[in-house]
């Protein structure tokens, strides 16, 4: 017993597990406190549990993982190159001009939130299908309006993601696998359609990019026989300070260097070459669509592989995250509701005045950098909120989820490990660890805009839900 009694004479070293409050309390009492952030598999659901047990079954598990090797094989073996600009009339499958692409799952007009009308309605403006965005707003709502998820037109959209007819899109290529990808332009901005404005600058910046800035890409990379192998890009992008979602700074010197020999060769006046020049420089998010179609050119050659758990699509519409996986092939989507994103905001703005998480952009986490490569970029922490150590803590802990390492795209500074590559929707459930994701925040109402940025995660109910589908589907 005195033994027992010289224990509680001393100070406590304590190891808490789960409950964070705990250790709280226990650091309020002068204990020294280790936290475990742990929860139970499955979050405790016998369901998901049982689906967990019938993955670990000897005949199961080596379907499964053979099927998880193909897919980051794919995901890593692919190389996506840019091959050209052209509106999305003219290249993105099943596009007509009363087709608008939207970012995230499948929504309707009715269930949109504002961000996504403001922009939805401005693109339609933009289109001269509607004289101002009242108007719009009733043709959207008139049925007359096609609406369609980007990724299942082998697009992705930035935050809101509308994407219409006349405006000009990235072509990516994979030369490994044959399979292409698309994207819109970057508006530069922070009032821009792509975050729910939609007053007349906003529309005239598009008829800009569509009569000047679309056409001079589009006419420089007929010059560029080879195109630009954007992997080889966003290696060095990273290596020099990116993490290539929401910094950019690298990645747009990068690919404007690459593409101005090409620009200065066209017949377009020297004073709209300027502006071109002018608008790149602008802002750093020239190159960031760039990168989300590299993205999913690669995700895309990994997509409907039977029996694999792997995650090639994580996109959000403002109302609901989803999620496709390799192995439920076509477009299958699992969803849960959106979420909100903390972080720094805009002068003049609150928490409060955020819409939820928005756009197609995780589609980089999806393939292992933004969120994901922090430790390759801490400096960006100055927009997106936390500290250096936090921003390499995010990238290690994704290793936790993720199936391998890419070793085509390194981090230097954790010894030039490879990004965490093939999100596990097996290791996400058993876990408890979500994928991180840095993002942009859009005001919740249409027209106004960026109000700031942050870190924010998925909901965990669209994994389970993948992973009880899988259970079902293994073959």
């Amino acid at each position: 017993m005195s033994r027992i009694s010289d224990l509680f004479k001393s100070k406590p070293h304590v190891i808490n597990v789960g409950i964070e409050s705990f250790k709280d309390d226990l650091l309020q009492q002068g204990a020294e406190v280790i936290h475990l952030d742990w929860t139970p598999p499955g979050r405790g659901n016998p369901a998901l549990i049982a689906a967990l047990d019938k993955f670990e079954s000897p005949e199961i598990l080596g379907k499964i993982e053979a099927a998880n090797r193909l897919a980051v094989e794919r995901i890593i073996n692919s190389q996506p190159v840019l091959i050209g600009y052209d509106q999305a009339i003219n290249c993105v499958p099943g596009m007509t001009k009363t087709t608008i692409l939207h970012a995230g799952p499948p929504i309707s007009w009715d269930k949109m939130n504002g961000p996504m009308k403001g922009a939805v309605t401005g693109a339609i403006v933009f289109e001269g299908l509607a004289k101002d965005v009242e108007e719009a707003a009733e043709l959207a709502a008139s049925g007359e309006i096609t609406f369609s998820p980007c990724h299942e037109h082998n697009c992705v959209g930035s935050m809101a993601g509308v994407t219409s007819a006349s405006m000009f899109m990235h072509i990516v290529e994979n030369k490994t696998y044959g399979n292409i990808a698309y994207t819109n332009l970057s508006e530069q901005l922070a009032k821009i359609l792509r975050m729910g404005a939609n007053d007349q600058s906003v529309i005239d910046r598009l008829i800009w990019m569509r009569d000047v800035f679309g056409p001079i890409l589009r006419d420089a990379m007929k010059l560029n026989p080879n195109g630009i192998d954007l992997r080889l890009m966003l290696a060095q992008a990273l290596h020099m300070g990116d993490e290539c979602h929401n910094r950019n700074v690298a990645g747009t010197t990068l690919l404007i260097q690459a593409l101005t020999p090409y620009i200065l060769q066209t017949d377009y006046t020297i004073a709209q070459k300027k502006e071109v020049f002018d608008f790149v420089a602008s802002s750093d998010y020239f190159s960031g669509p760039t990168w989300m179609a590299m993205a999913k050119c690669a995700l895309d050659a990994a997509h409907g592989i039977e029996n694999s758990t792997v995650v090639t699509t994580m996109a959000r519409n403002g109302v609901e995250f989803g999620i496709r996986v390799s192995g439920m092939p076509g477009n299958t989507w699992f969803t849960g509701p959106a979420q909100k994103v903390i972080g720094p905001m805009f002068a003049g703005y609150k928490p409060e005045d955020s819409g939820l998480d928005i756009g197609d952009s995780a589609i980089t986490e999806t393939y292992g950098f933004g969120g994901f490569a922090m430790a390759t970029a801490p400096a960006i922490v100055a927009l997106v909120g936390g500290t250096p150590e936090e921003a390499i803590g995010y990238t290690t802990k994704m290793k936790e989820i993720t199936t391998t390492e890419n070793p085509n795209v390194t981090i230097p500074l954790l010894d030039f490990m490879g990004i965490p590559t093939g999100i596990d929707v097996r290791k996400v459930v058993q876990t408890g660890i979500m994928p991180v994701i840095n993002t942009a925040i859009a005001h919740k109402e249409a027209g106004i805009g960026m109000i700031g940025a942050g870190i924010t995660y998925p909901p965990v109910e669209a994994f389970e839900k993948a992973l009880q589908a899988l259970s079902e589907n293994i073959q």
